[in-house]
This record gives structure tokens, sequence and C-alpha cells, in this order.
């Protein structure tokens, strides 16, 4: 359980730190940004391949999935990296941690897992929570930025949610990642080619940083999940919103308003219940079969 968490709590670091350096790359054109983001990631991920001598050909019972999982992961991260670019480093990251709750919305449909009242009650907490931060108005400037965040988190809830059933088949978490990676390095390439905005020596640096951290985020998250179930450890995933406010404050001076950290306080108390309230019911569990 320990090393779950020194896992998560170290992608959590490491997620924050990439949304970091993406916001601080500035006026790329946000493919770009994820182009550049994954094409760093995905040499990192080739070299484990080749270090376990794995194939690059997807696994026949687990394409649809890998595919799936790649589309809803790299239009997530557009969606978040649109929300960096406008939004303060926290807001966008809180948006993007809606993921865990749509998580439930899509494992319902796709993996045929049922909520019951409770967890829909504590996801519909959630939504009003990322209200508080979105701030629908149209005399909000930055309404089409939170809700590219917003999208963001949604698409992601998905792509987590093709990982499981992925993993379930087999496939090694080191093959998502590289697939995921080669996946959103071509979708966005044709984009880069024929739309190519010049960047500077620190706008390339703060690139190479983001790709670098979201390696080692999505490796250690990987890893965590590998050591105990997500209902144990996910609420510790939250521990990214204190390393985005911190980052955000301390290098960019960016400071949250009061309706945000309302909002922050909303989704993460819905995550602190949704995870006591999943482990009491796993409790419960092992005991009768005692």
């Amino acid at each position: 359980m320990y090393k779950a968490i020194g896992c998560i709590v170290a992608s959590a670091l490491f997620f924050a730190l990439m949304n970091m350096f993406v916001s601080l790359s500035g006026d790329v054109p946000t493919v770009q940004k994820t182009f550049f983001r994954n094409f760093f990631a995905l040499l990192i991920a080739s070299g484990v391949m080749i270090r376990n001598r794995c194939s690059i050909v997807p696994p026949k019972g687990a394409r649809v999935d890998l595919v799936m999982r790649a589309t809803f992961g790299f239009a997530g991260m557009l969606g978040n990296f649109y929300a960096l670019s406008r939004l303060t480093v926290s807001d966008a990251s809180m948006l993007n941690k809606m993921s865990p709750f749509f998580a439930i919305v899509f494992s319902a449909i796709v993996l045929k897992e049922r909520a019951d009242k409770v967890q829909w009650s504590l996801v519909a907490a959630a939504f009003m929570g990322a209200m508080l931060v979105i701030k629908p108005s149209f005399h909000n400037a930055e309404l089409a930025a939170s809700c590219a965040g917003f999208f963001g988190g949604v698409c992601a809830g998905a792509a987590y949610t093709f990982v499981r059933r992925i993993t379930q088949k087999g496939v090694k978490g080191y093959y998502v990642v590289f697939f995921f990676s080669a996946f959103s390095t071509l979708a966005a390439l044709p984009f880069v080619i024929f739309g190519y905005s010049s960047m500077t020596v620190q706008q390339w640096t703060y690139l190479i940083a983001a790709g670098i951290c979201a390696a080692v985020g999505q490796f250690t998250i990987t890893a965590a999940y590998s050591f105990a179930p997500a209902r144990e450890v996910s609420v510790y995933d939250y521990s990214q919103i204190i390393f985005a406010a911190l980052l955000g404050f301390f290098v960019m001076g960016q400071i949250p308003d009061l309706l945000s950290v309302a909002g922050y306080a909303v989704i993460i108390a819905a995550a602190v219940v949704m995870f006591r309230y999943n482990n009491r019911g796993r409790g419960s569990l092992e005991k009768s079969n005692k």
C-alpha cells in the first residue's frame, strides 16, 4: 500500500510540473504543445520498450481499446493544454481532476460496473464544484478555456476506463504508455508540419521538460495502480492540486479566486467521501468472507 501511495503522489507531482511547464511555454499553439509533450515522452517509452524487448504491434484482443484510450486521451490533453494557456495552473489541474468521477460514468457504460445512488450523488456534487471553478457566465472572459478544461477531464475519465479494460486483458503498462504517446504524436504531426510556429530556446526547454515529466508521471501512476486497487489510492491523486497551487503561486505568481477555492474544496471533499465509501463497502465484504 505504501508503495502505491508513494507512486501516486510522485505521479501527481510530475503531472503538476508538466502542467506548469506547458503553461510557461506561452503562446505556442495547443496542438504543437501536445506534439512535443508526447514526442519526448515517446522517446522515453520507446527506450523502455526496447529494454523489455516488446513488439510494437498491438495485441489483437486489445487493439480497439488501445485506440479508444489513445483517442480520448489525446482529446483530453488538447482540452487540458488549451485551458492551461488561459487559466491558472491550479484551476486547469482541478478541472482535469474531474476524470475519476467521469470514470464512474464511463465504467457503467463500457465495463457495465453500475454505480449506486451515493456514488452518483457524489458525481453530481463534484460537477457542482466544477461549476464554481468554471463560473459559467457570458461575463466570464475565460469561459471557453474553462469548458475546454472540463471537457479534458471528461475525456480523461473515458481514457482511464479503457486503460482498466486494457490492463485486465494482460497488456503491460509500459506498452499502454508507448501506444498512447505514439498515437498522440502522429495525430498532432500534420498540424505541426503545416502550421508550425517557431519557438524560442526557452520554449523548447519547457516543452522538453514537460515531456520528461509526463513520461515519469505516466509510468509512476501505472505502477501505483499495479500495487493497489484504484479505490484504495485514487484519492491521493488529488495531491496534484496542492502541488499545482504551490507551483502556480511560487513560480508564476498565480492566486486562484475564492469561487475556485470553494470549487476545489467541494471536489476534493467529494473525492474523499467517495474513497471512504468505496473502501467501507470493500471492508464489509472482506469481513463477511471471513
